[in-house]
Order: C-alpha cells, then structure tokens, then sequence
C-alpha cells in the first residue's frame, strides 16, 4: 500500500489526487490520508476546506486511522513506544525532496509526504484527469452565461494572485508576486498568436485586477470574474479551464485550469519560475513542463511549447 498526505487548497489537493491515479494505473493500491482537515488539531490543522469532496467523479480511498498509525508509527500505546525506543523508530515517510522524483513509482509500502506539482507525473494521464476530474452545476447565473459566452469565443483566461502571496510566509515559498513584466509579455504573445482574443481575468483581488489590468483592453476584450468568491470559487477553476487559451500565475489553481482545459492547439503560459520547490534551472523546468511557454521575471519567452 502506499498512503499520500493530503494538504493545501484545490490545486494542491488536485495533485495528490493525480498522483494517486498515476500510482493505481501502475498497479498500486492507494489511499488518500485526510488527517489535516478531519482530526488535526492546532497548528497541524490545514485551514483550507477539503475541496476534493465537492467534486464529481473522482475515485479514492480514504486511509483508516489505523493505516495512519502503522505507517507513521505514531501510536501512543506503552508498548509501541517502549519498542521504539529499544527498536528506533519505523515511519516510513518519503519526503518530496526534488521537483521530480520518478523514484516513487518504483516504490511500495511508503507514506508519501509532499505537493507533487510537476507537469512530468502526470502528462500520460492527462485525458483521464480530465475525464474524472468534474465541476457540480453551478447555480449562479453569471457562470453559465460566461460558459456559453467561452465556447463562441477565443477566451483566453489571465490569473492574478495577490492576496496570501503578499504575507511573508507564502511570498518566501512562492517568490512573490507576477511581474508586470511577465503579463505584458504573456498578453503580447496572446495578442500575436490568437485572432480576436478574449480576456477573462480571475483574481483573489477583483479590485487590483480591475484597476490595473482593465487599461490593457477595452470592455470588448477584457472581463473581470468578480463573482466566485468562498466556496464558490472553485467555479474560477472551472471557467479557466473552459477557455481556449491559459495565462497562469505562479498558482497550482490556475495551472490546473490550464490542465483540465480540454481544448486540442492550447496555449499554456507560466512563469519560468513557479516557486522555490522547483529547481532553478530553465532547461530543467522545460524538460519538466513539455508543452508549456515558459516566460521569465524580465518578461522574455525562455521556451515555446
């Protein structure tokens, strides 16, 4: 058995689902630990909702508490811990410790800790994470006239995130912020590459991304997504992956709705460097990210897909 911990928000909850997928299609029985969001408690508690449930169509089991323990070796009982101490501890975590580690599909009986974020785990999969990875209807309007709006259009969706990134903990792992640079490039590509494009920006700070990225278009190209918000903002997520063309900040959110976009000819921008987890070097990330344009900092184009 291996047991995968699950942590973080959507898009990092998405991976440790795919993950799991790819580990059962090579013959692995899987399950999912949800021990942060169910029995955690204090600082080991995540304050993020355990979105995977409110999706549709996806498959997965459950670690017990007992499988939790065996693997951790955690228990409390006098004679388990008399024999740790006499034995030496037996967790039998794998800590992600690299951007890629194909290492851990040769793997078994191992409880596997980490986000597992790289696009090279799952390019063979990706029809099926499509396939199993469903939105429930949405009930606001305004989503089901941006979706038919989508399928007339070339709708390009623009992510901005703000917000957590700015606080010291996540700007040291995420590096900050976008730069203007970067989305100057990206939509010049866009402007270049696709014919009549539609904007559809997506922020965690609709007032910022009005403001400031609003005089990039007129109100014939750019709209601002201002309606999702708490337990409806996955449906961000779902309205990204619906448009033809992706411009991702450095967010697993909106990366996965580049992923999920079912539409053949895509073009999937990202910056070059997604967070500190990753390795620095450009030729690296490409080989990790087939298929994806890559634009730096400074706002240059480093890889094409």
């Amino acid at each position: 058995m291996i047991i995968i911990h699950v942590m973080g928000g959507l898009g990092n909850q998405l991976y440790q689902y795919a993950l799991s997928e790819k580990l059962k299609m090579l013959g692995k029985e899987v399950r999912l630990d949800f021990y942060a969001y169910r029995e955690a408690r204090g600082g080991d508690r995540e304050w993020r909702e355990l979105d995977l449930e409110r999706l549709e169509g996806l498959e997965y089991e459950p670690c017990t508490a007992n499988e939790r323990m065996l693997f951790l070796d955690n228990s409390m009982k006098l004679t388990d811990r008399v024999r740790r101490k006499l034995t030496g501890r037996k967790d039998r975590t794998v800590a992600e410790n690299a951007d890629y580690m194909p290492e851990i599909f040769e793997m078994d009986n191992v409880y596997l800790y980490g986000y597992w974020a790289c696009e090279r785990y799952y390019s063979d999969i990706g029809e099926l994470l499509r396939s199993k990875i469903r939105f429930p209807q949405s009930k606001n309007p305004k989503n089901i006239e941006a979706l038919a709006a989508m399928e007339r259009e070339n709708a390009v969706s623009v992510h901005i995130r703000r917000k957590d990134y700015l606080t010291v903990a996540d700007g040291k792992r995420y590096m900050g912020i976008c730069t203007d640079a970067y989305y100057k490039k990206a939509f010049d590509y866009i402007n270049r590459t696709v014919d009549n494009p539609i904007y559809y920006v997506f922020s965690d700070d609709v007032d910022y991304a009005r403001e400031h990225f609003g005089a990039w278009g007129d109100s014939r190209s750019m709209r601002i997504v201002d309606w999702n918000t708490g337990s409806d903002s996955m449906y961000d997520m779902q309205l990204m992956s619906r448009c033809r063309h992706n411009i991702c900040a450095n967010s697993t959110f909106s990366i996965w709705g580049a992923r999920l976009n079912p539409h053949s000819g895509k073009l999937m921008l990202r910056p070059l460097h997604h967070d500190n987890y990753e390795t620095a070097q450009p030729a690296r990330i490409h080989e990790n990210w087939k298929g994806w344009t890559l634009i730096d900092a400074a706002g240059e184009i480093v890889y094409e897909r």
